[in-house]
């Protein structure tokens, strides 16, 4: 069944095409683009045909627009209320006598499904995100990418597709193997704490003293005169050395331990390169080691996730595709195509040879002068990287799915299109072209650095706690109104909707600086803005009792009330967009533009004190208002509260 807004559309589209008949035919067949303008007063629905008119046939667009208006004929059936030109466009705009019933009546009807438009054309679809290695907490830049995900999947599984969200976990490489060589150094003792706030310090602890270590001994065996060596080699290790006194003021007895476990190792580097080499041969006892800190490691990850409303459907671990034979047969179907050079065990593969001998530029959007770099496949030590382990991965993945949408930092773009070109000349065209890499950029915090090896890093739990710490103090003074109980709900569903609001209000691609003061804002464009709205609306409907049924939606004449009335009709194409072409901040720029109108509505116009008729209809649009809001934010995975 047609929405009121995609009814409008069509009506306007026969009207335009019937005028286009009559004045210039050869357009009346083409596809017709309507749009909505930017300001309110030139109606609601708009066509640039007759510029498009003027160009090709070198008329005044003021001309083309006025002649193709008056051929337009207004059906009394339709819903439209008029037809207008203005500077060359033609405007439409909407009968709300006859559409403000039909939208109210839609979404006080359908409620929790209203906006919600279900696909003709289901497919399963797999959402891998976060995807963190497992040698530390979540940080706040990462929980962008889980946000971000879990937010991709939930639209997109409202939209009617089947849909497995994934964790691959990213147990094989130097990382987990440092972080496992650390543990056993300690003798394994139990984690002091949260378990992945421990191990994050544990591996930057090991990672320091380490290279310590490592450029220490180097300095001993450098041959006199190789002053340039031996003056790089210093500046490491000064380097290193002024991390190990960032990480002892903040666990000075655990870097102490390290340090001292790590002087006394007779290879320590050596020993690192054992636990990766055996744990990737599936030895038993270093296989229960790895497991171990990674697994423990993911549950402290998985609580944070938890917290915050974000699960996963499926857990992939990369040791096991190595273990299943997997990242081997890809590997030897790599090794056979004409493409792949070796010299020695390392493999590479050319990735742009592929693009051209396949035709590939427009496919792939590549520009003509572009050259892919080669990908690498095998080290000259024999081991593989993490791009060939992935190739393997994406094969896996294709094997349940028929779309697979990796949510991976922007800066991976390279490695993502060699996967999917080496995809493509693995006779896996389908994967190739149905892979989809959706990028985001960094998160910025004022005033804090960043760094893994530093061990310096903002956590998703610091977040959260600041957040809720902060929301409490503005709710200090309602606490005892609203009970512990409920306060503590409210203070939870406010603080975390505004860090998740925050992460998917900008386009995924651009860099995102986290500031308190917009993050919490109760007067711009926020999840407390959206929130707050939503319960003013609530406060008027519990005012007014029950909303009464077969509200006169005529009566809804005030600028204000038309405006809102719209907005609520394009909710279900706001929907399909933001789900279609995964834009989750479509979605939540709605929303943010629905509050604002409404905030100003609530300030403006008098619903409880009006006539019986008036309030009444007042009352269906504030719900109505309502419906959407929240409907809008738990498509994207935040929960309002009902009172704050």
């Amino acid at each position: 069944m047609a929405t009121v807004l995609q009814r409008f559309k069509e009506d306007c589209t026969g009207a335009l095409a019937a005028g286009l008949a009559d004045t210039y035919p050869e357009w009346a067949e083409k596809p017709l683009r309507l749009t909505i303008p930017t300001a309110a007063g030139f109606g609601e629905l708009s066509s640039s045909v007759a510029h498009e008119i003027a160009r090709q046939k070198d008329l005044s667009p003021n001309d083309v627009a006025s002649t193709i208006t008056n051929a337009v004929k207004v059906k009394e059936s339709t819903l439209i209320s008029s037809v207008e030109d203005v500077k060359g466009y033609i405007n439409f705009r909407l009968d709300y006598i006859a559409a403000a019933p039909l939208i109210l009546q839609s979404a006080l009807e359908q409620q929790q499904s209203f906006g919600i438009e279900k696909t003709t054309h289901p497919a399963r679809i797999s959402v891998e995100h976060t995807s963190a290695n497992p040698v530390g907490p979540i940080t706040i830049a990462a929980a962008r990418n889980s946000i971000l995900g879990d937010a991709l999947a939930r639209l997109v599984k409202a939209r009617g597709h089947s849909v497995n969200t994934r964790f691959y976990l990213d147990d094989v490489g130097r990382q987990v193997s440092i972080l496992a060589y650390g543990y056993q150094l300690l003798n394994r003792p139990n984690p002091q704490g949260k378990p992945d706030h421990w191990f994050g310090r544990l591996y930057a602890c090991t990672n320091c003293a380490i290279q310590i270590e490592a450029t220490k001994r180097k300095l001993k065996l450098i041959e006199e005169g190789r002053t340039e060596e031996r003056a790089e080699l210093q500046r490491n290790l000064d380097e290193w050395v002024g991390i190990a006194a960032e990480l002892e003021a903040t666990d000075k007895d655990l870097l102490a331990q390290v340090l001292k476990c790590v002087q006394s190792a007779v290879d320590p580097e050596g020993a690192v390169q054992e636990i990766g080499r055996k744990y990737e041969e599936n030895d038993e006892e270093t296989v229960e080691l790895v497991r171990g800190v990674a697994s423990a490691c993911l549950e402290g990850m998985k609580a944070s996730l938890s917290e915050i409303g974000i699960t996963f459907d499926t857990w992939d671990w990369e040791s096991q595709l190595l273990w299943d034979g997997m990242v081997d047969k890809s590997l030897k179907l790599l090794a056979q195509l004409p493409f792949t050079k070796g010299e020695g065990v390392s493999l590479s593969l050319d990735t742009n040879a592929i693009v051209d001998a396949y035709g590939l530029r427009k496919q792939f959007n590549l520009s003509p002068n572009y050259e892919v770099p080669p990908l690498t496949l095998v080290r000259s030590d024999g081991t593989t990287l993490y791009s060939t382990r992935d190739i393997a991965y994406s094969i896996f993945k294709f094997q349940d799915s028929d779309k697979v949408i990796n949510v991976i930092a922007s800066e991976q773009s390279l490695p993502q299109l060699q996967i999917r070109l080496a995809l493509y000349a693995l006779g896996e065209k389908e994967a190739a072209l149905n892979m989809v890499h959706y990028a985001y950029g960094l998160v910025e915090l004022p005033g804090a650095k960043m760094s893994k090896r530093r061990a310096h890093f903002v956590t998703l739990d610091e977040v959260m706690l600041q957040a809720k710490a902060k929301v409490e103090q503005t709710m200090a003074k309602r606490k005892e109104a609203f009970g512990e109980e409920e306060s503590t709900i409210i203070v939870r569903n406010i603080a975390y909707a505004a860090i998740k609001f925050a992460m998917l209000n900008v386009s995924s691609v651009k860099n995102l600086t986290f500031t308190w003061d917009r993050v919490l804002s109760l007067e711009q464009n926020s999840a407390p803005f959206i929130n707050y709205a939503y319960t003013r609306a609530g406060s008027i409907l519990r005012k007014l009792g029950e909303v009464p049924e077969g509200a006169d939606g005529s009566k809804l004449i005030h600028p204000l009330e038309t405006l809102l009335l719209f907005k609520i009709a394009q909710m279900p194409e706001v929907f399909c967009e933001a789900a279609d072409q995964l834009k989750p901040e479509e979605l939540a720029g709605y929303a943010s533009s629905v509050a604002e109108k409404f905030h100003e509505y609530y300030e403006k116009v008098d619903v409880i004190h009006a006539d019986e008729q008036v309030k009444n209809a007042r009352a269906a649009l504030v719900a109505a208002v309502r419906t959407v809001l929240r409907n809008s934010m738990e498509l994207l995975g935040i929960n309002l509260s009902e009172r704050m």
